[in-house]
């Protein structure tokens, strides 16, 4: 690549410090990069806290980067921790159940 050429980049020092402190009972989420190719979110999740099973029109990764969740992927349930990574395809039916305070990045990608 040439000195002269323009490289467009997003650096985030501390992604889990993107989401303010969860309250009791509730998820937050916030949208970090959004453009023509993906949409980036973080979560935070109380315990306890559900997103109940649904489908998405676009690929995604999900990235679990602070405490446990259960997640069912179709007709499979796993147990994750911080570290597990889950790439889905779309139209999968999938849930995501916080078994702690949850911290989980979302990347969909492509456009509907």
């Amino acid at each position: 690549m040439s000195s002269d050429a323009i490289q467009e980049y997003t650096l985030i020092e501390d992604l889990a410090g993107l989401v303010d402190a969860i309250q009791p009972d509730s998820i937050v989420s916030r949208t970090f990069l959004k453009n023509e190719q993906m949409n980036a979110m973080l979560f935070g999740f109380d315990a306890g806290q559900e997103l109940s099973e649904h489908t998405s029109s676009k690929r995604a990764i999900l990235q679990i980067v602070k405490g446990e969740a259960t997640v069912t992927l179709g007709e499979d349930r796993y147990e994750l921790k911080a570290g597990s990574w889950v790439q889905m395809p779309p139209r999968l039916k999938h849930s995501v159940y916080a078994k702690t305070p949850l911290t989980m990045l979302l990347m969909l990608f492509g456009t509907e």
